[in-house]
């Protein structure tokens, strides 16, 4: 005979099946717009107190939340639109330790490899994203299942970003460092035109060469440097060094619009002796206009990538 638990009294609870935890933190939605108005605010206030205390143990501080901050944001944007599933793990990973390898291995290449040449620029492009490939590659060595175009686009970018933060913090403190002193002007203006074109360079070129590499990813992590990995590394290169001698090829128009013809020392250094106001003006639609013209070339084939992307863990 049962006995019904008198009026009121509570009822036992039946333990149901556990639910795991959530294997990755969960992370707000929108946090990437609190760390670009934060992370601005906090640059401004720091470049603030340091001009007006001239203390110069405020330089690390500023150079660091000036070349980490775009890159941050943008690592943020992506992991919150596009990379939830990869895990925060993974694409932190990529960030630091990918980054950080990278601009290693170009640093090192570059010391041997290259010359001051018209060549350097094309060999700049190719040395720096097989770098940036290779610490991908590393990064994810233990994660064979990570793979599909779409979680290449989001680890590429992140290796990249890493690699423009490193090299953007390097940049900064070679501004700083001049022989009157420190010159925290040019510090400055350094930090906001890196962070202006931080978003459409080493990011977007590691990230589309990232899709097309982990798209052919075999299931049980190997990567296949197939014809089309090696074309599009090909092609990320010639982006790069298109990018990085947009100043030169400015000069070189220039040069022939006005009837100077082409001297190589000019373009190689990047260096106009004497312009006159027309020839500066020229200048500046050239240059401009080429970093234009290739951010799009970038933007565009990221994009297509992005629309023709296998899932994450998908079968190549």
């Amino acid at each position: 005979m049962t006995h019904s638990p008198p009026p009121g009294a509570p009822r036992a609870r039946i333990p149901g099946p556990k639910q795991p935890p959530p294997p990755y933190p969960r992370i707000r939605a929108g946090l990437w717009r609190r760390c670009l108005g934060g992370g601005l605010a906090l640059w401004a206030v720091t470049a603030l107190v340091t001009y007006t205390t001239e203390n110069s143990a405020l330089l690390p501080t500023l150079i660091l939340l000036g070349g980490f901050l775009v890159p941050v944001t943008f690592v943020l944007w992506a992991y919150e639109r596009h990379g939830r599933d990869l895990g925060v793990s993974a694409v932190l990973g990529c960030f630091l330790t990918g980054g950080a390898l990278g601009a290693l291995g170009a640093s090192v290449m570059e010391d041997y490899l290259l010359h001051p040449s018209l060549s350097m620029f094309a060999g700049l492009g190719l040395i720096e994203e097989a770098a940036k490939l290779g610490a991908l590659m590393f990064a994810l060595r233990r994660q064979p299942a990570i793979r599909g175009t779409r979680a290449g686009l989001v680890l590429g970018a992140a290796v990249g970003l890493g690699f423009a933060a490193l090299e953007s913090c390097g940049y900064a403190f070679d501004a700083a460092v001049s022989t009157g002193g420190i010159d925290l002007r040019a510090l400055v203006e350094t930090e906001i035109l890196r962070g202006v074109l931080t978003p459409f360079g080493h990011g977007l070129w590691t990230a589309i060469a990232g899709g097309v590499l982990l798209s052919h990813r075999r299931p049980d992590g190997r990567f296949r440097l197939l014809s089309p990995v090696v074309a599009t590394y090909a092609g990320v290169a010639l982006l790069h060094a298109l990018w990085d001698s947009t100043h030169g090829i400015a000069i070189w128009l220039v040069a022939h619009l006005v009837g100077a013809g082409l001297d190589r020392q000019i373009f190689a250094q990047g260096y106009m002796p004497a312009p006159t106001e027309a020839q500066e003006h020229l200048f500046t639609l050239f240059s401009v206009g080429g970093l234009v013209l290739v951010a799009l070339l970038g933007v565009g084939w990221a994009g297509s990538l992005a629309r023709r992307g296998i899932p994450w863990r998908g079968t190549p």
